[in-house]
């Protein structure tokens, strides 16, 4: 961040806020609301995962031989149990996929952020705040 000084300098009220420096202001804004999207995104995915764990571990105690309702869209349907088991692998897998690629896009955002935050903190230094 910047040195005591440089805050003294750039810390001026009646520093000018330019076109280019409302356009960073605002895509800074825009990455953080998607941020905070892909956070709850995140969320819902983990309880769906450990709820899809927790329903595979419970069928492991089931009969092999036992029918199993399992949902698909909006209706159940009973299929054998290691059709289901396998049904609930593929889900689980599809989940973990979708959460290392959301992880990805936030790690970028977050990238992103940090190099706008460094930008605007030098040049507006604390007449800005960026913490979120």
């Amino acid at each position: 961040m910047l040195s005591r000084e440089e805050e003294v300098a750039v810390g001026r009220d009646d520093l000018e806020v330019r076109r280019e420096d409302q356009d960073k202001i605002n895509k800074f804004s825009r990455l953080h609301q998607r941020e905070m999207l892909l956070e709850d995104d995140l969320k819902s995915r983990a309880k769906e995962k450990e709820d899809l764990e927790e329903i595979f571990s419970e069928l492991e105690l089931a009969d092999e031989d036992e029918k199993v309702p399992y949902k698909l869209g909006d209706a159940f349907i009973l299929l054998p149990l290691p059709e289901v088991q396998q049904l609930l692998s593929k889900s689980t897998d599809k989940i973990e996929k979708s959460v290392s690629a959301t992880e990805n896009k936030l790690g970028d955002i977050r990238e992103e952020m940090n190099s706008l935050k460094v930008e605007l903190y030098a040049r507006f230094g604390k007449s800005i705040n960026l913490e979120t």
